[in-house]
């Protein structure tokens, strides 16, 4: 498998270059990627021109508009239209230029505002979804089910992963676009640096959350590549694989953490105005545990790894 032709979309994000870095680890020799300027991947006439070209053998779909709660709750219509555009132009151009296998990547997002904890891959629409950002979930959702029914209608090998909150090299630290955790660590260095006494976060701090080193996710998605037939997870019915360290941390834990991490003295407040989104996000990853797969970073060391990678790559100490 390993010399056999691999196009990651969105190579350049935080998920897409650690699966880049990851393959490149293992060995894999034969990795196509193209810039957005060179590939627009919501054209589907230049999607299927690629992949007519190129013809690769495995594909991993990671491209995707992602943000966290203020950047889903303000552009829904972006973050819908922009995601079914890609995933139905690469999905679709994956069938028809008979691609061997590929893994679709979604987000916890996905399950019930009620769901019960651990959230279980069988809780997949049994309920409402969270409003602040039910137009992304819908669009990873219909990647799923697009996945699984290119496999029910033509034998595809096309399988779903869906990862907790990721965090690591490569993140997003926008504060009006980025997810929680590169979300503190910006606001909390920037509080320690500006000498301030406090810090203001959004919510309560009550709500928890469930994180993974995107490093620990590539490390997930080859494996499903190479270990995992769609066969295999849709004769269970199943639809899709849950990726986490199955831990979760409230968010006012986490910001204490990270405060100690980076050296912040200050307090931590919250403005409770704003929402806190879905109160509780752990998954049931006992499915891929089972199967053989087990996380690594634990969160402290992964924290201080994007830490030491923020302050270097955004140009501050």
């Amino acid at each position: 498998m390993k010399s056999k032709k691999v196009f990651i979309s969105g190579h350049n994000g935080m998920v897409g270059s650690a699966i880049y870095r990851e393959l490149k680890k293992q060995g894999f020799s034969n990795i196509v990627v193209r810039d957005r300027k060179d590939l627009d991947l919501m054209d589907k006439t230049a999607v299927f021109d690629f992949f007519k070209k190129n013809k690769p053998a495995l594909v991993f779909n990671a491209a995707a508009r992602v943000g966290g709660i203020y950047a889903n709750n303000t552009y829904p219509a972006d973050f819908i239209y922009q995601n079914l555009e890609i995933q139905n132009n690469l999905i679709h151009a994956a069938h028809l230029f008979a691609v061997e296998k590929l893994l679709f990547l979604g987000s916890s997002c996905i399950y019930p505002k009620e769901c019960p904890q651990p959230m279980k891959e069988s809780h997949l629409m049994t309920g409402q979804l969270e409003p602040t950002n039910d137009a992304y979930a819908i669009a990873k959702i219909a990647g799923i089910m697009m996945c699984r029914s290119y496999y029910r209608q033509y034998g595809d090998n096309f399988l779903s992963i869906m990862p907790c909150n990721l965090f690591g090299t490569n993140d997003n630290f926008d504060l009006e676009s980025s997810h929680v955790l590169p979300a503190l660590i910006r606001k909390i260095h920037e509080a320690k640096m500006n000498h301030q006494s406090s810090v203001t976060l959004w919510g309560t701090g009550i709500a928890r959350r469930e994180f993974l080193h995107v490093d620990d996710m590539a490390n997930a998605a080859v494996f499903v590549m190479q270990q995992v037939q769609a066969k295999d997870i849709y004769s269970e019915n199943i639809t899709h694989l849950n990726v986490g360290s199955g831990k979760d941390i409230s968010i006012d834990e986490l910001a204490e953490l990270i405060s100690k991490i980076i050296g912040f003295t200050g307090q931590i407040v919250y403005d409770t105005e704003k929402p806190d989104g879905m109160l509780v996000k752990r998954l049931d990853v006992s499915r891929l545990n089972q199967m053989g797969w087990q996380h690594h970073i634990r969160l402290s060391a992964g924290i201080q790894q994007a830490y030491n990678w923020y302050k270097e790559n955004m140009k501050i100490q």
